[in-house]
């Protein structure tokens, strides 16, 4: 075991785990941040999406000691309050269903929008390509990143 300082939304905490251990293992076993969700294991489906620095991750993929000075946002760190625009977008475009992907789209969602704050359909599309949703709300996904990115969906 080792010990590693990680920044996550915004405070720095001491974790004991093995420098391989799975970020996502990290924020939910050790950290008891349930918002990020476990479904492949293997990085397919996106269920598990994190922003690292601004860009999204992958959590079951990415080991804790590659994270070492880095910033982590995770679904309950985007906005407490349910203010950011990609949450409201979310509610209004009555996006979720089942529930169950919804961190990992607006995780990736909120990593598309930081690094292109007016993205096409296209680009859209390219982004969340590889965030699988089993409720197939895709057109939904698609017209709630739109809006958000009207509204500054950015922040």
């Amino acid at each position: 075991m080792s010990t590693f300082s990680i920044s996550v939304n915004g405070a720095v905490h001491m974790v004991e785990a093995e420098p391989d251990m799975p970020l996502l293992w990290v924020l939910r076993d050790l950290l008891n941040l349930t918002g990020t969700k476990f479904s492949c294991g293997i990085g397919a489906c996106g269920a598990c999406t994190v922003l690292i620095d601004g860009s999204a991750v992958r959590s079951c993929l990415t080991p804790v000691s590659g994270t070492a000075g880095k910033q982590i946002t995770t679904i309950e760190g985007l906005s407490p309050d349910g203010s950011h625009p990609l949450q409201r977008a979310w509610i209004d475009q009555q996006v979720a269903q089942c529930g169950y992907c919804q961190p990992g789209q607006i995780m990736t969602a909120a990593g598309l929008l930081a690094a292109n704050p007016d993205p096409s359909e296209e680009e859209i599309r390219a982004a969340m390509t590889n965030t699988l949703c089993r409720c197939g709300m895709y057109g939904r996904v698609q017209a709630a990143i739109q809006q958000a990115a009207g509204q500054g969906g950015a922040q």
